[in-house]
């Protein structure tokens, strides 16, 4: 199947941030038709951040199709989240939209307020959405823009994950969404870069922090992936060859992420914790 996902050059093409999946050519495919399900999260709970699009999209697809209820968190793209939760719903699985700012921490506690009242629980908590823009001079980057940057990538990783513990149950899990950036920072994506370190070192610390209470923690690492994020944040020659710069010549299709989100969360991995899964089409993650 994979040898059918397109390769750059991409149409050229831009979009105001953050972005939606209507606009995208070729539009990304998150597992709409392909993603079959095993019962594998079969009456769990799950909240997923960036919900309405690109990678939390086919999480959110992927954990539905395995069993699991849902909160879909996500800023003000009531269009893409609509969509999402018509497949939920075609699962037979409940869902409820939650829009807003997580950089606010009322929010956040609000997001798991809602799993709770609604859902019963949480089982499973993605902590996916994120903030990036790109700059080629330090200077250009402004203290709105860096303090954005952390607020919405990391402050709000913390906000939600110590609302959600003391709902969670041992069996639960966290699922940090990380970047080949904590390794390999992009010079021009520095705010975002240095965000997804403090992700990884979080996901860590954390793992060891929560392994008393039985809540694992983990770590996804997309290399470049074809979400509303890159032509929205992107200069246009960017975007034409993105994904070029890997061995498999091509970006990742969010799709080919939600397998790993589902691992993670499966409680049959019940001695996976404190690690990243990469998934860079065929780039080393060191």
């Amino acid at each position: 199947m994979s040898d059918h996902y397109p390769k750059p050059p991409f149409p050229p093409q831009s979009q105001p941030m953050p972005g939606t999946t209507a606009r995208m050519e070729p539009r990304p495919d998150h597992g709409e038709t392909s993603y079959k399900g095993s019962g594998r999260l079969a009456g769990m709970k799950a909240v997923i951040t960036g919900g309405d699009s690109g990678i939390g999209r086919a999480v959110a697809i992927a954990y539905a199709r395995e069993g699991a209820d849902l909160v879909i968190a996500y800023l003000s793209e009531h269009d893409d989240a609509g969509e999402v939760k018509a497949l939920i719903e075609n699962e037979g699985r409940k869902v409820v939209l939650m829009p807003g700012d997580i950089q606010d921490a009322r929010h956040c506690r609000a997001i798991i307020r809602r799993a709770v009242d609604e859902l019963g629980g949480v089982d499973i908590l993605v902590n996916n959405a994120a903030h990036q823009a790109s700059f080629s001079d330090i200077g250009d980057i402004s203290d709105e823009e860096w303090e954005l940057t952390f607020r919405t990538n990391i402050h709000a990783m913390f906000y939600l994950t110590k609302a959600a513990v003391p709902h969670m149950k041992p069996g639960s899990a966290i699922v940090n969404t990380a970047s080949v950036n904590a390794d390999m920072p992009n010079p021009g994506l520095l705010a975002y870069a240095v965000t997804k370190g403090a992700i990884q070192n979080f996901t860590g610390g954390l793992a060891q922090l929560l392994a008393e209470k039985g809540i694992r923690v983990n770590a996804v690492a997309p290399g470049p992936i074809w979400t509303p994020l890159i032509p929205s944040t992107m200069p246009e020659e960017k975007v034409k060859s993105f994904g070029q710069q890997v061995p498999m010549q091509r970006a990742g299709q969010p799709a080919e992420l939600a397998t790993a989100y589902v691992m993670l969360a499966d409680p049959r991995s019940s001695y996976t914790s404190g690690t990243t899964v990469a998934v860079t089409g065929g780039k080393p993650f060191i």
